[in-house]
């Protein structure tokens, strides 16, 4: 019991990293842009995670990419010392990128350290190759998705607005990015916060199977569909609360070194992005917000011309991407080891 409840507040701990880790998701472009300051920014897209809870459980009706995390790791494999060791390799990595200000996925993070613990356990047939596949597959689909989304928002949107003068463009805009922003930030929510369910769910399903009938109502679970109430809500929460702290560092990455934003543009990556995080959503697939928002910011860039978008900065962010995953996995495997001689 002592060692779900670690497990258990260690994921929520790491919710609220990734919070503040993709804090910039939502809010790098108003801040830029000059709509919100810092603080009223990341308050804004700490209360549009939160009311993701709602449309999540109450509208969508369930938690799609949560059962998907949940499946990473075939069930028979799953045990409390790989999850716990999965969770530490991630908070690690998603640290090290965040001093380093590096936009790194910390979906991504999560699921390698998850599968790299497992194989370092049980070896590679641990692991559910065609879920891990897929994720890998959208490592590159979702940027590129982002991309053409905020080529075409931002073409369409400067053809609707063409006839505006700048100064009332700017006006609107900056406006209507308040209404982006809450979308993209309900997006994040939506996504990031079913990863970390679908952890917790994973671990009180081991557990159930383990100790059955030996544990308290509010900890039993055999099926990921199933959850008690507490768990979605703790998760939400715990990002949202995240994204207050803010995370500066990547903001400054995301806002202003990929490409100089306008507020047209601003809304049109981040409406781009908030689009594909609904796609995502619909597939029940754990996309990378960072990555899908750093697309479609590329997007917005390449419209006014391709010259505008620095891709020196963009290359060392694929770099980072594609990585993400195989280093977790090692970080994973060597997180188990340790544990394993400790405990």
């Amino acid at each position: 019991m002592t060692l779900l409840i670690i497990i258990i507040v260690i994921a929520l701990i790491f919710d609220f990293i990734n919070g503040f880790h993709d804090a910039a998701n939502s809010i790098a472009t108003v801040v830029f842009t000059k709509v919100l300051t810092p603080v009223q920014a990341v308050l804004w897209a700490a209360f549009f995670n939160f009311v993701a809870f709602f449309i999540a459980k109450y509208i969508i009706g369930e938690f799609g990419i949560a059962d998907t995390v949940s499946k990473t790791v075939l069930p028979q494999f799953i045990t409390h010392h790989v999850i716990l060791a999965g969770l530490i390799a991630a908070i690690t990595w998603n640290l090290l990128t965040w001093y380093l200000g590096i936009p790194s996925s910390s979906s991504h993070t999560l699921i390698g350290g998850f599968a790299g613990a497992a194989i370092a356990a049980s070896g590679f047939q641990a692991i559910h190759v065609g879920v891990i596949t897929l994720i890998i597959a959208f490592i590159f689909a979702a940027p590129i998705i982002g991309l053409i989304a905020g080529t075409l928002v931002s073409s369409l949107t400067l053809h609707i607005a063409r006839k505006a003068k700048p100064h009332r463009a700017d006006k609107w805009f900056k406006r209507l990015q308040l209404v982006s922003s809450a979308l993209l930030s309900i997006g994040h929510g939506l996504n990031d916060s079913q990863k970390v369910m679908g952890i917790i769910g994973a671990a009180l399903i081991a557990f159930n199977a383990e100790y059955a009938g030996e544990i308290p109502h509010w900890l039993q679970l055999t099926d990921i569909h199933d959850m008690h109430d507490w768990v979605p809500f703790s998760c939400f929460t715990a990002i949202a609360l995240g994204t207050t702290a803010g995370g500066w560092k990547i903001i400054k990455t995301v806002g202003g070194k990929i490409t100089k934003i306008t507020p047209v543009e601003g809304f049109a990556s981040q409406l781009a992005a908030s689009i594909t995080l609904s796609i995502s959503e619909t597939l029940k697939v754990p996309v990378s917000t960072t990555h899908v928002i750093t697309g479609s910011i590329m997007g917005v860039g390449a419209v006014k011309r391709l010259s505008a978008v620095r891709w020196g900065i963009t290359i060392n962010l694929v770099w980072a991407w594609v990585l993400t995953i195989p280093v977790s996995i090692i970080f994973g495997i060597i997180s188990y080891y340790i544990f394993s001689i400790f405990l």
